[in-house]
Formats: structure tokens, sequence, C-alpha cells
């Protein structure tokens, strides 16, 4: 038999964290190599094996002992808590190999088999302090300069990670984690929590929660793991977290979010990406350029140009300010929040007055904007912290208000003008019932005054057609994609009076039982029936001949 090395990561100890091929790679083996109080705490796992025990700092005999039984046709495991390549076996077994002239296609085999490293177990315990960029910094100058150290502690300081200091203290070496903490306080706040972890998973398991500050007051030994945040970093009760970020394009008490998803990745929406910076940047130095030329303007400072520079082109700076610190969003919210609303003249009417497009350019001024949509609607966003006026004065300018996002939305056509008046006071009622009422994926409605359907509502989600003091029900259409199709007629000669009340159930039923994010053809198809009318699976696509056309 070919020999086998399994470099084994088995976790911070506990059985239950020991993975299944890291249980079963155990068992396969006939040889065990390992640490005297690893050899311990694998011990269940035991059976008949041959176990090679060594103390601590003989990690170059252990891997020796593995290469030269494997070479011998052994299948040998070779164990390491947490992760094998993190502080472990696993590289110092390829460089034993390596010397004695090893190649991957040689023999012995090597299998790594991954565990659960400490930075992870005992984050696991204190909350989620590495939610966000982390590194891990081992304090052992034993086989790396001090001097190396200190500087990938004073470079991971700077960049602000969260970071994980492996063997922080032995009873030799105390010096290393006081100048650590040193290099930290030039760099990071004394209130930056920190967790001490001792023997996670494992009977003398012990946790602290601290401050950079404090954190020399408490027991650090070779068995802890201490885990320092950065600057986001803070303290929920006993549970100590590191935001990612999302609260900078995410309003996290509300369903509704301020950003659609396709406006979440737009450059002025993320003003401290590569990208918006680079802009930014030139932009500044084009406008500090141009005031330098413009003519008849007075001698200024270099200071007063940058600055004058930089109010033009940082019109995005509610986001600039909460992209800097979590804890200070905590603590000192935005003074002014994005608000957006859609409007339109009326349900049939589609002309909207001098007056009250006066009113949107006014609300929109420089910072805000009018955008005109694809439902018949202007949608304003501004930066407001008065949400309620702007609302009054659309309604005082005659808009109809809806709310925006992920919500029903009506479309109606114009009723040839008005001309064909029947039907407007269902669309009108359908729009006041049911608009903006919240669904898990926004959903149109569309009316259609005649049998000509010109405006398309056959094409919506639901489709209302009018005819002779009846409608006739169209669901499950699919606008876009490659499989756009029409909705499928479900009842004809639906009493107008009845419309109102069964579009208030199909709506329930989609609020009631679809999965978040599931538009309304999807739901349809999934549940099979909606108020009664069941789904017609679409037929299958003719392939045309690309010759004939046919």
């Amino acid at each position: 038999m070919n020999g086998m090395i399994k470099v084994v990561g088995f976790g911070p100890g506990n059985f239950e964290h020991i993975t299944e091929r890291a249980r079963q790679a155990i068992t396969e083996c006939n040889v065990i190599i390992g640490y005297n109080t690893y050899v311990d705490l694998i011990r269940d796992l035991l059976t008949t094996q041959e176990v090679v025990r060594t103390g601590m700092t003989e990690e170059v005999s252990r891997a020796q002992a593995a290469v030269k039984l494997a070479v011998q046709g052994k299948q040998v495991a070779v164990i390491s808590s947490g992760d094998a390549g993190v502080y472990g076996m696993a590289g110092l077994i390829f460089e034993v190999l390596i010397e004695m002239g090893w190649k991957p296609s040689d023999s012995p085999t090597v299998e790594i088999i991954p565990g659960i490293s400490a930075i992870n177990s005992c984050a696991s315990l204190l909350g989620a302090p590495i939610m966000h960029d982390a590194c891990t910094i081992s304090l052992s100058d034993h086989l790396t300069p001090w001097e190396i150290i200190k500087k990938r502690v004073v470079a991971a300081a700077m960049a602000d990670f969260v970071i994980a200091l492996y063997n922080p203290r032995s009873g030799r070496r105390t010096r290393q984690i006081v100048e650590t903490q040193q290099i930290l306080l030039q760099h990071r706040s004394p209130q930056t929590p920190v967790g001490l972890v001792k023997s996670a998973y494992r009977k003398q398991e012990y946790v602290v929660r601290t401050t950079l500050e404090h954190m020399l007051n408490h027991d650090i030994g070779m068995l802890t793991t201490v885990i320092i945040g950065n600057s986001t970093t803070f303290y929920h009760g006993d549970l100590m977290i590191t935001p990612r970020g999302y609260q900078r394009k995410y309003t996290l008490d509300e369903d509704v979010q301020w950003l659609r998803p396709g406006e979440r990745l737009h450059v002025e929406n993320e003003p401290w990406s590569l990208r918006a910076t680079n802009s930014s940047e030139r932009v500044q130095m084009e406008l500090a350029n141009a005031l330098v030329e413009e003519p008849g303007r007075t001698a200024m400072s270099t200071v007063e140009l940058a600055h004058e520079a930089l109010l033009r082109v940082q019109t995005k700076d509610h986001l600039i300010a909460r992209s800097s610190s979590p804890s200070a969003v905590k603590t000192a919210p935005m003074k002014k929040a994005l608000f957006q609303v859609a409007v339109a003249p009326g349900i049939a009417n589609k002309r909207f007055t001098t007056e009250q497009l006066v009113c949107l350019a006014d609300l929109a001024k420089d910072q805000g904007e009018v955008h005109y949509t694809t439902d018949h609607q202007m949608e304003l966003r501004l930066q407001t912290d008065d949400s309620q006026s702007v609302v009054d004065r659309l309604l005082a300018a005659g808009f109809y208000v809806f709310p925006v996002g992920e919500v029903v939305k009506v479309k109606a056509c114009d009723f040839c003008d008005g001309e064909k008046e029947e039907p407007i006071p269902y669309a009108r009622e359908l729009a006041n019932r049911l608009g903006g009422q919240k669904v898990p994926k926004e959903l149109h409605i569309g009316v259609n005054g005649c049998a000509m359907a010109c405006y398309g509502a056959v094409l919506e989600d639901i489709g209302l057609i009018y005819r002779k003091g009846k409608f006739d029900l169209f669901l499950g259409g699919k606008t876009t994609g490659r499989t756009a199709s029409a909705a499928k007629m479900m009842a004809e000669g639906i009493p107008a009076d009845q419309i109102i009340d069964l579009m208030e159930l199909i709506i329930s039923q989609y609020q009631n039982q679809a999965l978040p994010n599931e538009r309304f053809h999807k739901f349809f198809a999934r549940v099979g029936a909606v108020a009664g009318f069941c789904y017609e699976k679409t037929s299958t696509p003719v392939i045309a001949d690309i010759v004939c056309g046919a």
C-alpha cells in the first residue's frame, strides 16, 4: 500500500465541532501523531491505532516521524487543533517533504483536512466580531523576528483590521502583548472592544469582554485568543459586533428600502468606492482649475479653492458621513433622509398642469431628482427631514401620491382622453384601495377601457379589460426577459361591481402566500391557483427556421 499523510484539523476540541471528514481520517489511519494535549482531546476517536505523542516545541520531530512512517507505506494522521493550515502542521509537513526531494505526484500522498480555526470558534462565542476584514497575527517570536511582528501589528492597526492575536503570552514571553497594546492605542480608541477567549468549546472555556485600554488587567496565556475590534466594532450587551456596512445603503428598521436593488451599485450611491473617489478627485481638480480661470474672480488661496470645489461636488454628504463609522451612525444619524414618492395627475388623466410641474421643480431644486417612469408616474427623490410637508404640497397641487418600492401599482389607460368614462370610477377605486399596498415584489395592475387594450393591460401582472359594463381578467403576465409573455385570460364578463373585491382577494393571497421577492407570475405558477383561477402553463415556444423565417 502507498503511504499517505492526512493532516487533520479537528477544530477547537469539542467533539461536536470535529468535521465528519476529520473523524473518518482519524479512524482510517493506523498511526496518529500529535502534541500530547491534542491527542488527549481526540482520545474518544482512537481505537487500535499506534499513537506517537510529543511535547511542545517538537513540531519538526512530529513532521519527520510522519514522513518516515508514510514512506514505509503507513496511513498517518497528523493532528492539529483548529485548522491545520493556520499555525498548524500542514506547512511544516510540506517543507519536510520538499527537503527530501518530494513532488506532489510522488508517494506519499498528502491530504489536508480543514477544521474550525480559533479565530472562528472564539468569534462565535463573542457574537459577530469578524464580520468585516480581519487578520491573524501570532505574537510568538520563537520562529519570527519580533521586529517583523511589530510591523505587522502596526500595518493591521493602521488599516483598521479586526485583529486576532494567537500565542499572545506565555510564561517567558510577557513583553510582546504589552508592546502590541501600546501600538494599537496609537491608532484606536481605548474603548475599542476586545474579547479574550481561552479554551473555546472545551471544559476550561473562559470568555472575557473588555476594552483595549483594560485588556491587560485580565489573565492572558498561550491558550487565549485575543480578538480586537476595529473602529466600528461595538458591544450590544454581551455581544461584540463589527458591522459589515449595510447601514450605509439600507434602512435596517424599515421594510421598504430607500434605494431599489438596481440603484444600490450606482456610483452616486457609493461615494466611498474607488470609482466614486476617482471621479470625485477628477471633478474637484477640474473645478479648481475652472475657478482659477473664471474671469473677474478675485484671487483665492489654495485652501479656499479646494474648499469651494469640494462643496460643489459633494452632493452625497449624508452617505459619506454614514460610511465613516457605524458607531457614529448610531449616535448621530443623518440630519436628512432620502425621501422617494411617486405622483400622477390622475389615474385616467395623464396631463400635468403647469402648476404641478412647477411644484415638482420647486421641491426638487438643485439636489433632488424627478424621473418619469413606465408606470405613467413622476418619481420625486429628495433629501428632507419633513416628508409630511412634501406630501401635503403634492396633494395641494392636485397630485395622486403613492409610495415607492415593492408595492401595488395601478396603471390605467387614458380612456380615450376621458371619453369612455364608464370604467374610470373603477380604476380610481382600484388605485385608492390597492395602490401603494406592500407586496413581496412590485406588482402592476393594468386597466384598459375597451377591448383594444392599447395601453397593454394584458402584458401586466394582472390585466383588466372593460367591455359593456363588465371586465375580462388576465393573470400572470411577464413583461421582461427572454421568456416574456402576455397574461392568460382567466375569465370573461366579471360584473364591474365585483371586480374591486376580487382584486383585493387576489392581492391578499399574494401578500400572504408568496415567497420573499417572488414575482406574481412565479407565485401563480407555484401555487397553481389564485382566488379560484387555475394556472395554465405556457406552451413550448416554436423555434424559427433562420433561413426562411418560418
